[in-house]
């Protein structure tokens, strides 16, 4: 077996991202974990995809000039984003302005700034594989430092604030399923799920298996759950991080897979769409350059088209929750509204966002419809 040096790794992994397969930090961290890499090659192969090491010089030559003139410099930025958001918190103008229509001018600022800040890293303890005290017990061993962050939308489920770690995939607790690598906001989506041992539920969007996952912890691995989704490399995902985690009762399927099922109705569905990802732009280390308005139109033409067919695949008296992590309304509460209106057979129960600079989380919406009996 011949394994891959750093540059090779960032040269494959770059071409992916060009080619539009994923993003960077999505296909960055299967890569990690499989590559067998010392300490500073990781860190070599991190900075190869996601920093500017060929621009070291010119940065290093404006750092030195930031330290000569910081006071004056750091005036000017925070009156910059005062009097120009969009360029003293580096985000696009035409996003800037959206938002501040949208939500005004004091939400927009804490929103940047949100945006600006590193985004921490959160473990969900996996239930299927051990419990709180053995968890803390096998950190304190491997050098993790955590501490438990309440969550009041999820409270019968523990998450965990990661603060200082050695490398994830060299953890035997990682390896061992003990834990999966999970913002507390996407467990809304679970929660207003409520799957039940014995159902048969659809995850209409599954990779890369987070989520269904976490159903299937709440599911005491007990019934069905088909996870779909469109390609094979990332429903293999879903089969790896499921296996890790001792989950049994998923069986992962193709949309060929799932055309021939037409027959098979479902309990529960989730729709965790495609989005904008807005709600995330601190994780997306690309994303807030590469959004572009009209995407959010095309999106919404997906979206609503997932919502047509999973209700056809939702028993009478089923639950399907949307979900997304977008902060845009024409992907959220006004697409839910279209459907409703075009779809009288489905009713909205409940709905709920999670809004980052006021929450600490990513951001989320969630929405809980049920098919009429």
């Amino acid at each position: 077996m011949r394994f891959e040096k750093p540059r090779e790794i960032a040269s494959r992994l770059l071409l992916q991202r060009e080619a539009g397969d994923d993003f960077i930090e999505n296909l960055l961290e299967p890569a990690l974990a499989h590559a067998q890499l010392s300490s500073a090659d990781r860190g070599l192969l991190q900075e190869l995809v996601s920093g500017f090491n060929t621009q070291a010089g010119f940065i290093n030559a404006v750092l030195r000039g930031y330290l000569r003139e910081r006071e004056a410099t750091e005036r000017l930025l925070m009156d910059m984003k005062q009097t120009d958001p969009a360029l003293g918190f580096s985000h696009p103008k035409w996003l800037t302005e959206r938002w501040e229509k949208k939500i005004g001018r004091e939400a927009l600022l804490r929103l940047l700034d949100w945006n600006n800040t590193a985004p921490k890293t959160f473990a969900r303890l996996n239930l299927l594989r051990t419990n709180a005290d053995q968890l803390r017990e096998q950190w304190a061993r491997e050098k993790v430092e955590a501490k438990l962050v309440p969550a009041e939308w999820a409270s019968d489920t523990l998450v965990y604030e990661l603060q200082s770690f050695p490398p994830l995939a060299t953890l035997p607790s990682f390896t061992q399923g003990l834990f999966y690598i999970q913002d507390p906001s996407t467990l809304l989506a679970i929660v207003e799920l409520d799957p039940q041992p014995g159902e048969t539920i659809l995850d209409y969007c599954a990779a890369p298996g987070g989520k269904t996952a976490c159903i299937a912890e709440r599911m005491k691995n007990e019934g069905k759950i088909i996870a779909h989704d469109m390609a094979p490399d990332r429903l293999k995902l879903v089969e790896e991080n499921c296996a890790r985690l001792g989950v049994t009762c998923v069986h992962p399927a193709l949309p060929s897979t799932l055309s021939a099922q037409l027959s098979t109705l479902y309990d529960r569905i989730l729709i965790d769409a495609p989005c904008s990802n807005t709600g995330v732009i601190r994780r997306r280390v690309d994303l807030r350059w590469r959004i572009r308005e009209q995407e959010i139109s095309r999106l919404r033409a997906t979206q609503l088209q997932l919502l047509r067919d999973a209700m056809s695949r939702l028993k009478p008296g089923g639950t399907l929750v949307y979900s997304t992590c977008s902060l845009e309304p024409e992907e959220n509460s006004e697409l839910v509204r279209d459907f409703l209106k075009e779809q009288p057979a489905m009713h909205l129960q409940r709905e709920r966002s999670l809004t980052p600079w006021e929450r600490n989380v990513d951001g989320a919406y969630v929405a809980r419809l049920v098919r009429g009996a």
